[in-house]
């Protein structure tokens, strides 16, 4: 295992607030750029507290005052949803270093893992959002841009093999780099993680993905009452608002509860394992110390943590 596992990519401590944070990114970017990244804002301002606006960064707010925000979040779910909601703040533990991988082999491309994830993490329900794509690919390949995810076929297909693509919460994971407001980092347990209150929707981390696993909120979710899912995290599937960045976080209020992310248990055919690196009677373990492993676009030197293979 690398020693990037044990790195803990944060954004630096300090009295950094959301107006001093985009007042560098003007400073960067330029007036009419800022001003383009910017945009989304437009849309949600009005319903924008000045409390919240100038909210803290994630890592300088206190116990009280997460849970401040914690109840203004699930009172606002009433009020947009009508549904009763429950959000925590789920901090990592130590001695965890989460890890994913999916067998090739008997992955069949039925997308259970995609509509999972769609339920799971409260995605707007007229746009079929999730942060998995499967791939249908051509089997002696595994060119990303040469695999179709909007196929409309009984699966499996001969001669073809699926490829579910993902987050893969990588150790130096490009997207934190590039993000002006340190809205986005990577967490001790590997979860690379999105303050949505805090992001201002320059959509700087989606470019700079490889994986093309970011996603865009264009609109405030639309979600039936009933369809939500009231199990929620503050950094991870409590619903997002319009015009911000949102990905994969292993289901972390799941994982970091002792459950297993909702795309595994959904997968017909156990194609998919997860677990801590660091317990060496783990499945994820076993897999990686028995079978022939490889990461996608290895040659980036992001070190995913999410590993694929075939059986033999």
């Amino acid at each position: 295992m690398s020693d990037a596992m044990n790195q803990d990519v944060t954004p630096p401590t300090g009295a950094t607030t959301r107006r001093t944070a985009l007042k560098a990114v003007g400073a960067t970017l330029g007036a009419a750029a800022f001003a383009q990244a910017l945009a989304p804002l437009t849309e949600w301002t009005p319903n924008l507290s000045v409390a919240e606006f100038l909210q803290k960064h994630y890592r300088e707010l206190t116990r009280e005052q997460m849970a401040e925000i914690l109840t203004r979040l699930e009172n606002e779910a009433r009020e947009r949803y009508g549904a009763e909601v429950s959000i925590e703040d789920v901090p990592p533990a130590d001695g965890v270093q989460f890890a994913y991988a999916l067998n090739l082999s008997i992955c069949i491309g039925c997308r259970k893992c995609a509509e999972a994830c769609h339920r799971e993490n409260n995605h707007d329900r007229s746009t079929q959002q999730s942060y998995i794509r499967v791939l249908e690919m051509e089997k002696g390949s595994i060119d990303l841009e040469k695999g179709t995810a909007d196929y409309d076929h009984p699966v499996p297909q001969k001669d073809k093999f699926y490829m579910p693509v993902q987050c893969q919460q990588c150790d130096r994971p490009p997207c934190v780099s590039v993000c002006p407001v340190e809205a986005t980092w990577k967490e001790k347990d590997g979860i690379v993680v999105v303050d949505y209150n805090w992001c201002i929707g320059c959509r700087y981390c989606e470019a700079a993905c490889p994986y093309h696993a970011r996603r865009f909120n264009w609109s405030r979710p639309q979600i039936p009452k009933e369809e939500v899912n009231p199990v929620q995290a503050y950094l991870s599937n409590r619903i997002r608002p319009q015009g911000v960045m949102e990905k994969c976080t292993f289901c972390l209020h799941r994982t970091r509860n002792g459950r297993l992310p909702a795309c595994l248990e959904a997968c017909p055919t156990g194609a998919r394992v997860f677990g801590n690196l660091l317990d060496p009677k783990s499945e994820i373990r076993w897999v990686l110390e028995n079978k022939r492993v490889f990461v996608l676009k290895e040659e980036l030197g992001t070190r995913p943590r999410f590993y694929y293979f075939f059986d033999e």
